[in-house]
C-alpha cells in the first residue's frame, strides 16, 4: 500500500515537472511572436508623401521666370495648384487647336523642394477658351501627351503671380483676386449707416407710389364724374 501511494506521489511529480518545462518553453515563442508584428511594422510603415512646395512660371515677359513659394504665398500657390494638379492623371480633351489660336505660352513646373515632378503649357488667351497641354516627357518620367480644356480662372490665376496678361474679374468668384487690394471705408461697414440709408430709400419710394397712387385716384374720379353727369 505504502509502495502504492509513493508511486502516485511521483507520477504526480513527473506530471507537474513535465507540465512546468512545457510553459516554460512555449512562453518564449510567445513573446517572440507577440513582439514580431510591432518590430515588422515598425519597419515597414509607409513614409509620408510629400507635397509639393514651390510653382515657377516661364514665359515671354520681363524677367522670364515667377517663383511662388507655398511658405510665403500659400493662398496663391495653391490657386496655381488647383489649376495644374488635375492634369497629372486626366484623360485627354481637346485636340490641338491651330498654331496661331493659342496666343501666348506659359509653362508651369511644380517642384517638391528643389526637384521638379510636373510641367505643363498654358494658355491663358486661346480661342475658344484657355488650353493646357501636358508634355509626354515629364520630370519623373513619360506620360501620355495631350491637350486639355483649361480652367476658366486660369488667366486671373497667372496674372494675380505676376504675368503682364489683362484683368479678368468676372472669373473669379472671391478668394485672392475677388477684391485684392481694394480699401473699404469705415463708413460702408458701419451698420447704422447702412440702416439710415435704406429706411431713406424706402421712404422715397413710398412717397413716389403714393403720389402716382393719388394721381390715378383722382383720374378715376374724374372719370367717374363725367360718366355720371352724362347717365
Amino acid at each position: 500500500m505504502v509502495q502504492g501511494v509513493i508511486a502516485r506521489l511521483l507520477s504526480a511529480a513527473g506530471v507537474m515537472v513535465a507540465s512546468v518545462a512545457l510553459s516554460v518553453g512555449l512562453a518564449p515563442v510567445g513573446a517572440v511572436q507577440a513582439a514580431g508584428p510591432l518590430a515588422g511594422s515598425a519597419v515597414t510603415a509607409p513614409k509620408a508623401q510629400a507635397k509639393p512646395t514651390t510653382v515657377q512660371i516661364t514665359g515671354k515677359f520681363s524677367g522670364g521666370k515667377l517663383t511662388i513659394q507655398q511658405a510665403d504665398h500659400p493662398e496663391l500657390f495653391q490657386r496655381l495648384l488647383t489649376e495644374v494638379n488635375w492634369l497629372a492623371t486626366a484623360v485627354p480633351t481637346a485636340s490641338k487647336p491651330k498654331a496661331d489660336k493659342l496666343g501666348p505660352k506659359f509653362t508651369m513646373t511644380v517642384l517638391i523642394k528643389d526637384k521638379a515632378t510636373q510641367t505643363y503649357d498654358m494658355y491663358p488667351n486661346a480661342a475658344g477658351g484657355p488650353r493646357a497641354f501636358r508634355p509626354a516627357k515629364q520630370p519623373t518620367g513619360k506620360k501620355t501627351a495631350g491637350w486639355f480644356y483649361g480652367r476658366l480662372t486660369m488667366s486671373e490665376s497667372l496674372r494675380l503671380s505676376g504675368v503682364p496678361l489683362k484683368e479678368k474679374p468676372d472669373v473669379v468668384s472671391g478668394g485672392i483676386g475677388g477684391g485684392i487690394g481694394e480699401e473699404v471705408s469705415a463708413d460702408e461697414l458701419d451698420p447704422v449707416e447702412g440702416v439710415n440709408q435704406f429706411l431713406a430709400e424706402f421712404r422715397q419710394l413710398f412717397l413716389l407710389n403714393g403720389a402716382v397712387l393719388l394721381v390715378i385716384l383722382l383720374g378715376l374720379a374724374g372719370i367717374a364724374f363725367l360718366i355720371r353727369r352724362r347717365v
